[in-house]
């Protein structure tokens, strides 16, 4: 019954979604008619609410195990945990459909309350914007995968259970944070459409959705970051990132965002970049739906991507239809979109962010032609010739450490030009103190890597420049005020929270360079053991305990639907007790007893001690393992938490929510 409830629900949404677009068309026709456009966004709010009321049924029928749906028995099972059947509401294509449209319905209502007295020319076009993309979604789901089908013969006694893949927790939180991540720029997109349309193309709408699109930029950060903790401890390669294309369809809207968010400073402080800064968002967009187009068509070949369906060609024309009314808005208000002022020198602030945005769209470019070369030469030539780690690690690093350079360099540079006296002044310290340093540490490690010591260079470069910026605001403000040391700090930060905030941020970026720069010295063994054999790897001694197997029926609060075989390993470091660790080959049995391996990982802060299980006898003993040591992959995860930091100073998230409470 509730079912046909959540069905009927999104069929009444379509239908008010439609009609709250005609209605606010009408008004625009109409001058603005005020009864139209509150009708059309009543029918839009109405629209938006019966998703939300349906994705409830939804998580409902999953919790309550009701496998008369199809999309409940495909995804769960009475034995899986409670935890997993609410995630199987992203685990499949119709449901992660349904999520995407939760999320944006949300997001839509929040911006109709949010505006609803603000800016009367914007916003009902704001609200056509995202009710087309909505529509889209809904056509898709009410039509084509609809997650409420009924089972058509038969009945179904117990679900198929989920990938044990995603019965992890990183996958509780990184789906939802990606999907935040990719639907939030549809606001920023909307208000910008809205902008070139009514020739409203001042910084108004950059400075309204500022704060929208930075919370939406460090959402998919940490959905990028979180997705490579899972594919650390989860696929048992012992890495984060493996250039593979569904990881890289969520980099590139990342990437175009990135340099939107440095070059809209531009515009907001020069009055510049208004044409780039419009391309750069839209381009944006139309990434996030590129990259939904990746996972969801069957073109790539990913252990992240959904089976392959009809969807391909209803995206693929939804992203080519955005192409084309892009192209044709910005080719209308080309005159419009020139800037008043012009670059005056290249060794200016202007200037540093101009090439921070080239550096970035180069390697939204790099990392598409990576992805999509498969796809070109099959068409061409009729074989599929894949491009692996070594094409994007031989373009990308040496972009990501010019990228890094900027950052230090920016800050050090004055706006529409630098003096000589200047440069000198500000450049010589960190400049002597990273050459200092990394010489000091290639002598003591024998290191003759260059990118290694490279990255290391410029570490040292970058911290030296934003310590000198908050040491020089610091001073400046105890000078002027007489405040302590910490007072003027924190007031400092207070005073200019975008520009001390992005600081924080680009602290957060050189941990977690920091750690990507510890992949060049991984160490890795492949093991084969018997119980009380022991072997080392590097300063690690790991000595083969005992092996046993358990089940539901000897532990059911953690075994509920898998068995497992588990290895017990002593493990000492430098000769010393350093962890206890018991890796695990599972076999879930609710999916056909399909095997996955249990990481056992001890992390500490400077590296990581990483064992995967191949497979043990439990007669004889026999265990094959893999054993890694990866340094300094924690600074990865630890800099992303001082970005999320730096990100909310830049917003001030308290001054935001109370300023939506009034």
């Amino acid at each position: 019954m509730f079912s046909v409830l959540g069905n009927a629900m999104l069929a009444m949404s379509l239908l008010f979604g439609a009609f709250g677009i005609i209605i606010v068309s009408l008004s625009l026709i109409g001058d603005n008619d005020y009864r139209f456009l509150k009708s059309g966004r009543m029918a839009f709010l109405s629209s938006s609410t019966l998703v939300v009321f349906s994705t409830i049924i939804l998580v409902y029928e999953l919790m309550t195990s009701n496998f008369s749906i199809i999309y409940v028995a495909k995804y769960t099972s009475i034995e899986t945990p409670l935890l997993y059947k609410f995630t199987g509401l992203w685990a499949g294509m119709e449901g992660s459909l349904l999520f995407w449209l939760v999320i944006q319905s949300f997001f839509f209502i929040l911006v109709i309350l949010q505006n609803r007295k603000k800016h009367p020319r914007l916003m009902p076009w704001v609200m056509i914007t995202m009710a087309v993309i909505q529509m889209f979604f809904l056509i898709l789901i009410n039509f084509y995968e609809n997650p409420f089908d009924p089972v058509q013969k038969g009945m179904v006694v117990n679900g198929q259970g989920l990938n044990p893949l995603l019965q992890h927790w990183a996958m509780v939180l990184h789906p939802p944070a990606l999907y935040l991540g990719f639907i939030g720029f549809s606001v920023p997109f909307a208000f910008a459409m809205a902008a070139i349309i009514t020739k409203n193309l001042d910084a108004v709408w950059i400075q309204t959705t500022r704060r929208w699109t930075l919370m939406t930029w460090v959402l998919l950060t940490i959905a990028i970051i979180m997705g490579g903790k899972w594919a650390y401890v989860e696929l048992g390669w012992g890495g984060y990132w493996a250039w593979d294309p569904v990881e890289n369809a969520s980099l590139l809207p990342w990437l175009t965002a990135t340099a939107y968010l440095h070059s809209v400073l531009i515009q907001e402080k020069k009055n510049m970049l208004r044409l780039w800064n419009m391309i750069l968002i839209m381009l944006t967009f139309t990434l996030t739906i590129f990259g939904t187009y990746l996972t969801r068509s069957g073109i790539v070949s990913s252990v992240h991507a959904f089976a392959a369906t009809d969807l391909g060609i209803w995206f693929f024309g939804f992203i080519i239809l955005i192409i084309v009314v892009n192209a044709v808005l910005l080719i209308i208000r080309r005159k419009e979109l020139e800037s008043k002022n012009k670059l005056e020198s290249f060794v200016s602030r202007e200037s540093g962010f101009l090439f921070n945005n080239m550096l970035f769209i180069s390697m939204m470019l790099a990392v598409i032609w990576g992805t999509m070369y498969p796809i070109f030469s099959e068409a061409v030539t009729g074989f599929k010739i894949t491009v692996g780690s070594p094409y994007f690690n031989r373009i990308m690093i040496p972009l990501g450490l010019l990228t890094l350079a900027l950052t230090g360099i920016g800050p050090l540079l004055a706006w529409r030009k630098t003096s000589i006296r200047s440069l000198k002044r500000n450049f010589i310290l960190p400049i002597v103190s990273a050459l200092l340093l990394t010489a000091i540490i290639a002598v003591s490690m024998d290191l003759k890597m260059v990118y290694p010591l490279v990255s290391i260079g410029l570490m040292v470069f970058v911290s030296m420049t934003i310590l000198s910026e908050f040491y020089r605001g610091m001073k400046a403000r105890m000078r002027m005020t007489g405040e302590g040391m910490f007072k003027s700090l924190f007031t400092m930060i207070d005073k200019n929270r975008s520009r001390y905030g992005g600081y924080i941020v680009h602290v957060g970026i050189i941990m977690m360079f920091a750690g990507f720069t510890g992949k060049a010295f991984d160490k890795e063994a492949d093991l084969s053991m018997m119980p009380g054999d022991i072997q080392t790897l590097s300063n690690y001694e790991i000595t083969y305990v005992k092996q046993w197997f358990e089940s539901p029926d000897s532990n059911p609060d953690t075994r509920s639907n898998h068995v497992a075989k588990i290895v017990k390993l002593d493990v000492k470091k430098n000769g010393k007790k350093f962890h206890i660790m018991e890796p695990e080959k599972r076999f879930y049995t609710d999916q056909n007893n399909q095997p996955h391996s249990e990481v056992a990982v001890k992390t500490t802060l400077n590296e990581d001690f990483y064992i995967v299980l191949g497979d043990v006898d439990l007669k004889t003993g026999l265990a094959t393992m893999k054993v890694r040591i990866n340094p300094m992959v924690t600074w990865v995860w630890l800099g992303t938490l001082v970005l999320l930091i730096g990100t909310l100073v830049s917003i001030n998230i308290e001054e935001f929510f109370r300023r939506k409470s009034k």
